[in-house]
C-alpha cells in the first residue's frame, strides 16, 4: 500500500498537537484578584513575577509557562461579611 505524500506532514502535525496540549495541561494558571484602587504596574509586575518565581521554587514550574492574570474588581463589586467593599472603606474598616 503507497503512503500517501501528506502522511508524514499529518503525522507531525498529530504529533506537535499532542506536544502542545500536554504543554498547556502543565501549564499552572495563577488569578489573583484585587480591589480596583490604585495599584500600579510596577506592583502588578512585581506581583506576576513574585509568583511565577514561586511555582518554580516550591512545585518545580517551568517559568516560561506559567501564566498570572490579575483582575481588578471595582469595589462595588466586592463583598466582605455580607456588605460592600465600598461601604466598608467609607467608614475605615
Amino acid at each position: 500500500m503507497e503512503k500517501h505524500p501528506w502522511a508524514g506532514l499529518a503525522t507531525l502535525a498529530v504529533a506537535k498537537a499532542v506536544r502542545l496540549t500536554k504543554e498547556f495541561l502543565n501549564m499552572p494558571y495563577v488569578n489573583i484578584k484585587i480591589t480596583n484602587e490604585g495599584v500600579t504596574k510596577e506592583q502588578k509586575l512585581e506581583l506576576v513575577s513574585g509568583v511565577t518565581d514561586l511555582l518554580s521554587a516550591v512545585l518545580g514550574k517551568n517559568p516560561a509557562t506559567t501564566v498570572v492574570v490579575i483582575d481588578e474588581v471595582e469595589t462595588d463589586n466586592w463583598g466582605i461579611g455580607g456588605e460592600l467593599v465600598t461601604d466598608r472603606r467609607k467608614r475605615g474598616t
